[in-house]
């Protein structure tokens, strides 16, 4: 079971490197990785299990973050339609994007950072997404607003980017060019 321990922090090398591609077919450990991933995601959410292990609620987790740096992320959560959005994606890659740009009011958190950073994160409004599920089945997602913030944020752990690294440091509340305010 991954526990809060197992998350690396801010400073981790893993977090600011670039994943390597993960071999297909998906072998039986990463298949197994992917799990352990989303059960953390789904008892994170889980008030009690949360409580029982202290462990901070999440809707994303990238393998980088566990510090293994392989392109590999989960995410799962409900967005605002009521939509279940629950993924095991190996090699994702954004193929297209909008030009319209989207943020979220609260700004960002995320699990390997231990702080609040304030500031809005620009993100595409809308992406299409290439990758394969945890079985090597190719796979053609797309999301829009907060899933499409959801994805972009995991997809960035992939590539050795922070979110932070995307506030305006000069301004961080200004809200970016061609941008929605997503909930």
């Amino acid at each position: 079971m991954i526990l809060m321990k197992d998350i690396v922090r801010e400073g981790h090398s893993a977090l600011r490197e670039v994943a390597s591609s993960v071999e297909l077919p998906v072998s039986e450990e990463n298949q197994a990785l992917l799990d352990d991933m989303m059960t953390f995601l789904k008892n994170s959410q889980d008030e009690e299990i949360a409580e029982k292990y202290e462990l901070r609620s999440g809707v994303g987790l990238a393998a980088p973050q566990l510090g293994i740096c392989k392109r590999m992320i989960v995410v799962h959560f409900t967005d605002a339609k009521n939509k279940q959005h629950s993924y095991k994606l190996v090699n994702p890659k954004i193929t297209s994007h909008s030009v319209e740009q989207a943020y979220l009011a609260g700004g960002e958190g995320c699990l390997s950072v231990d702080r609040a950073v304030e500031g809005y994160v620009p993100r595409y409004a809308r992406i299409t997404v290439k990758a394969y599920d945890e079985t090597g089945n190719p796979l053609k997602l797309r999301f829009r607003d907060y899933a499409a913030i959801v994805i972009q944020h995991e997809i960035d752990h992939l590539d050795g980017v922070m979110f932070y690294d995307h506030i305006n440091l000069d301004n961080p509340y200004q809200i970016p060019e061609n941008a929605k305010e997503v909930d």
